[in-house]
């Protein structure tokens, strides 16, 4: 048997822990709704990193390994980490 909730005067529901449990629904958790042939159906977006892949290729752009990418976020952090040292220090003085 199904499960029952019931909607709002603002058209919200509560999702039963049941199927929040077996979804991994957390606060927060965006989820599509799709309707077809009458029936409406739930489902969780979860992106994860691999379902972003070549999101942002452009012609003539070199693949990069990651190995890059991470020599690439951490000289990112480095800048930004002597930025802040820099800000902090001329506020001080």
């Amino acid at each position: 048997m199904g499960m029952i909730g019931s909607v709002t005067s603002k058209g919200q529901t509560t999702i039963p822990k049941e199927v929040r449990d077996r979804l991994g629904l957390d606060q927060g958790t965006r989820i599509e709704w799709t309707i077809e042939d009458g029936k409406a159906t739930v489902r969780p977006r979860k992106l994860r990193a691999v379902d972003l892949a070549g999101i942002f290729h452009r012609p003539g752009m070199k693949p990069v390994s990651i190995e890059e990418m991470d020599k690439a976020i951490l000289d990112a952090a480095a800048l930004d980490e002597e930025r802040i040292k820099r800000e902090w220090r001329e506020d001080v003085e």
